[in-house]
């Protein structure tokens, strides 16, 4: 069961999250990956160390040569660390893949606290990339940050997706994550109306990568055609899989175990 996934987005040295979370979360889908990388990242499960941007004028060869002869059935965005980047990424999208499902995961801080976005492109992520997603799956303090007040409970995350929703997103996954408690809440907010997932809280350092993983899984899962609230289900439960069966590597936040494999059915 295949499907093309173009993920621009940056290289994770570590393995655990970006690009390479990407290509294994895709795999593990089914679908084939390909990539524009926008930057490289000296990182591991301790952090962010090192950071070497791609000129933009690489970027859009990557994304064009890939969409020239490959194609892409969705395609997906993480890392893109400035304004010139972003616009760089949109122009792309335009010119060779109109109308293609976009996942944009608006990637601002690594997990260790590295902040990957430049402040000046969060404007342009706003107002250039968030009206051309098919789906946007922010965490709490990104939400807060496009949105522009705290989200703090349930309710503010409602608040918060149809905000961005109004701002041009066709559809909103709200991660609860950061919320306190034993229960992680995750909203979908789409058609004008909210889909709820709960699950039990699982107690593990191994969650480095998992908004990469989540967000590509997703884009696999729409390249193969399947309904939004069914790729959003099918995509949590591979990240819990992932979590549980984690190998543990690391002296941090550890990566996952992007091998897993779950029914797609």
């Amino acid at each position: 069961m295949k499907g093309r996934v173009l993920i621009m987005a940056g290289s994770d040295s570590g393995g655990g999250a970006g690009i390479q979370a990407d290509i294994k979360a895709v795999t593990a889908m089914g679908g084939f990956a390909a990539t524009a990388i926008t930057a490289l990242t000296a990182q591991n499960t301790e952090g962010v160390h090192g950071v070497v941007a791609i000129e933009p004028a690489f970027i859009a060869q990557q994304i064009e040569v890939v969409l020239t002869d490959i194609g892409a059935d969705a395609l997906k965005t993480g890392m893109l660390h400035s304004a010139e980047v972003i616009g760089v990424v949109a122009a792309g999208i335009k010119k060779y893949a109109p109308g293609v499902p976009l996942v944009v995961d608006p990637v601002m801080v690594a997990k260790g606290g590295h902040r990957l976005l430049l402040s000046e492109a969060e404007t342009a992520l706003r107002d250039v990339l968030l009206p051309m997603s098919a789906l946007i799956t922010p965490n709490l303090p990104e939400a807060e940050v496009l949105a522009g007040f705290p989200v703090r409970v349930e309710a503010d995350m409602k608040r918060a997706a149809q905000k961005l929703a109004t701002l041009g997103a066709k559809a909103v996954l709200m991660k609860g994550g950061h919320l306190d408690g034993d229960r992680v809440v995750d909203l979908l907010f789409h058609d004008g109306r909210f889909d709820r997932f709960e699950d039990q809280r699982i107690e593990s350092r191994s969650t480095h990568g998992t908004g990469c993983t989540l967000a590509s899984a997703i884009a696999a899962s729409l390249a193969q055609k399947m309904s939004l609230h069914d790729a959003v289900a099918r995509a949590r439960s591979y990240v819990r899989k992932a979590i549980e069966t984690a190998p543990g590597f690391g002296r941090g936040h550890g990566p996952l175990n992007h091998a897993v494999t779950v029914r797609s059915d």
